[in-house]
């Protein structure tokens, strides 16, 4: 039986939407093939691999991408936005999307303080997303 795909979106794909892609694999890579990108992609900030690896994931095999990558090129089930910029610019017309879904997550990366704060704020969003990720994935059950 094939996985069905899910796409997260967000603006940068260089935070939010790579923790919810590795997220949906730890959590549910059996039942669905994770993927993200972004509008304009930033490559990965090194925090979000930082914050991932405290959570035991390896971030060594992602890469940033523009949603260039995917549109009309692959059929997702569902696409998930991050952001309220992802949301307002992502194309509305993307062929083969059956379920859209528009969660909001503040952007870490845009936060401005010390690198300790900066940290706690990659930490904040990553559990925000680890648990929105698992409470989607047994609400799909």
């Amino acid at each position: 039986m094939p996985l069905t795909r899910v796409l997260f979106l967000c603006t940068g794909n260089s935070a939010r939407s790579q923790m919810a892609e590795a997220f949906l694999r730890k959590y549910a890579g059996d039942r669905f093939e994770a993927h993200s990108a972004g509008l304009e992609p930033k490559g990965i900030n090194p925090l979000t691999i930082q914050v991932m690896e405290e959570a035991g994931i390896d971030m060594s095999g992602h890469t940033s991408k523009g949603f260039e990558t995917y549109l009309g090129k692959l059929l997702f089930q569902y696409l998930i936005t991050l952001c309220d910029d992802a949301e307002k610019n992502c194309p509305t017309a993307w062929p083969g999307v059956k379920n859209r879904l528009h969660w909001s997550f503040e952007d870490p990366a845009a936060f401005v303080g010390s690198q300790a704060e900066k940290l706690a704020k990659f930490r904040q969003v990553r559990d925000q997303i680890e648990q929105k990720v698992k409470a989607w994935v047994s609400e799909q059950s």
